[in-house]
């Protein structure tokens, strides 16, 4: 006996089932991979992005040094700039310092984009892993259901038979646990990969609601009092 030469001598309804469980993993290692780089570029912007924010660096500068880039932390950056751009102009007409009524009525605007913006993100974050999710959950049952079908099979086959010692029956237990394996074989990668990557894109969009809050207090100081400005944040 050989994997290859059971899987050769399964029935019609095993085969399609081992071929729904070779595509099932073909599309978990294909999603895991992509996510993968995914995540871990996202990981790396958002360091990059935290370190040259906390440095000290004035909001204008931050701006022109990731005013290029449209997704993670830059994108919610960019959306609560862009927000407190427009109404600090319209408002305060770009000068002076604004009443505590004006300034709560330009943050909740912001802090309504800088949410719309984290709530984008982490929808790109968790952008397949609802398919690494049904493969994991659903290839053990898929292959179960072939070995009980295969199995169904051999002791049907065997009952039109007048000999059935361990050889004969062996060889058709073996054929129907094939499954069994291949589903395993597509659920495993795909749970450890899911649980990996949920972890991680919680722990990416805790850190973007928590900048968003620390930018929110940052503009609301500098409307009340435009002598101090971003850059000032740290003395």
């Amino acid at each position: 006996m050989s994997i290859v030469s059971l899987v050769a001598h399964a029935g019609i309804v095993v085969k399609l089932v081992l071929l729904l469980l070779l595509c099932f993993s073909l599309v978990s290692w294909m999603v895991i991979f992509q996510r993968a780089v995914s995540l871990k570029r996202a990981d790396a912007g958002f360091r990059e992005f935290e370190a040259t924010f906390w440095s000290g660096i004035d909001v204008r500068q931050l701006e022109q040094t990731f005013g290029d880039s449209h997704e993670g932390i830059a994108a919610v950056f960019q959306a609560g700039m862009a927000s407190f751009k427009r109404l600090r102009g319209s408002i305060g007409n770009g000068t002076g310092a604004l009443t505590p009524k004006q300034a709560s009525a330009v943050l909740v605007d912001v802090e309504r984009s800088m949410r719309v913006a984290v709530a984008e993100e982490e929808g790109r974050l968790n952008r397949y892993l609802p398919v690494l999710a049904t493969i994991s959950s659903a290839s053990p049952y898929i292959g179960l259901f072939g070995t009980v079908w295969g199995i169904m099979g051999s002791f049907l086959t065997l009952s039109a038979t007048t000999r059935a010692d361990l050889s004969t029956v062996a060889p058709w237990v073996a054929e129907a646990l094939v499954a069994t394996a291949m589903g395993l074989f597509a659920a495993i990668p795909a749970v450890i990969a899911y649980n990996r990557f949920t972890a991680t894109t919680e722990r990416l969009v805790l850190g973007y609601r928590d900048f968003a809050e620390e930018l929110h207090t940052l503009l609301y100081r500098s409307l009340l009092s435009p002598a101090s400005s971003a850059a000032k944040r740290g003395q």
